[in-house]
């Protein structure tokens, strides 16, 4: 059986980019993003640069170690910002790399990263686990944008869409020895919601979800598996994923846990339900990444790739 990951990690993967848009290629099953035909191609990238290195900049300040790495011209990769839907990291040294449903998100998957994030930055890969020839099945799993991963109890909860196929999720279930909580979930309008960590983020003791975003079916039994891996749930509304409040992410430093999101999702949060992260995980670190979340229609949990990477020892 492969070394379960502690939840969360210290080391993070960052994608600086270049020439981010809008992704037209992504529009029809991404409602979180806005289309703007008049927006300034340049304007938007020198804005979301802005804020990529405010984030970037928080997080390492709260003791996050982060590994930035900077897109490239070309090919044209608008939505390259996301590294977290084509890779994941786990602690037994496996990569996974994932099938992607937009064609020109294909080409942001860089194996020199991977070669980088072992020769120059001391982790170590020992299995690559590539599901990629999925793509040509038309079937797709968008790393930990279709995937929310409880690590410690190796439980992947994914909500079916364009983006998330149950044969591929079969796959990755067997490869990385997990089990699977699959069901559906639509947004306030009725429309299926493109991606798992958007409407959940799993931490360590706690679970922040729009459950009634969940059908009916699934409903109680995404909840329950919650329970019985002793998550406390805090329950968000409508709103407030819409505002990106389910796009968060618990992260390690040398002084414990804290809760990266961006700042719209922490001003959408209640009290309450602020003092539910932070008494279960640590405090909340946020930034704002508004032109990002409008024209890429993802958030900070998007941004961030997690790696849970055995480190190299050094002499």
């Amino acid at each position: 059986m492969p070394t379960p990951d502690p939840q969360s990690t210290r080391h993070i993967l960052m994608v600086r980019p270049v020439r981010f848009v809008a992704n037209l290629q992504t529009a029809a099953s991404n409602h979180f993003q806005i289309i703007d035909a008049d927006a300034d191609p340049l304007a938007v990238q020198r804005a979301a640069a802005t804020e990529f290195d405010g984030l970037a900049a928080a997080l390492r300040h709260a003791g996050v170690s982060v590994t930035v790495f900077d897109d490239t011209p070309e090919p044209h990769t608008p939505d390259s910002i996301f590294p977290n839907n084509w890779v994941s990291f786990h602690a037994d040294g496996s990569v996974v790399l994932y099938p992607m449903l937009a064609e020109n998100r294909r080409a942001e998957r860089r194996l020199e990263l991977l070669e980088s994030l072992n020769q120059a930055h001391g982790f170590h890969i020992s299995r690559l686990v590539d599901l990629t020839h999925r793509e040509a099945q038309g079937q797709f799993l968008e790393g930990t944008g279709s995937l929310v991963l409880d690590r410690i109890h190796r439980i992947a909860y994914a909500c079916l869409s364009p983006r998330t196929h149950l044969d591929v999720l079969g796959e990755f279930a067997q490869r990385l020895d997990y089990d699977i909580v699959a069901f559906d979930a639509v947004d306030a309008s009725g429309l299926p919601i493109y991606h798992t960590n958007v409407l959940m983020s799993v931490g360590t003791r706690f679970a922040a979800v729009c459950v009634e975003c969940i059908d009916d079916a699934h409903r109680a039994a995404v909840v329950g598996q919650l329970h019985t891996t002793g998550h406390e749930v805090i329950e968000l509304s409508y709103p407030q994923m819409a505002a990106f409040a389910g796009n968060m992410l618990e992260l390690r430093t040398p002084d414990g846990l804290i809760v990266a999101m961006s700042e719209a999702a922490h001003a959408s949060l209640s009290a309450a339900q602020c003092r539910s992260i932070e008494a279960a995980a640590g405090p909340i670190v946020s930034a704002p990444i508004p032109v990002i979340e409008r024209h890429g229609g993802g958030s900070v949990r998007c941004m961030i790739a997690e790696v849970h990477l055995p480190e190299l020892a050094r002499g």
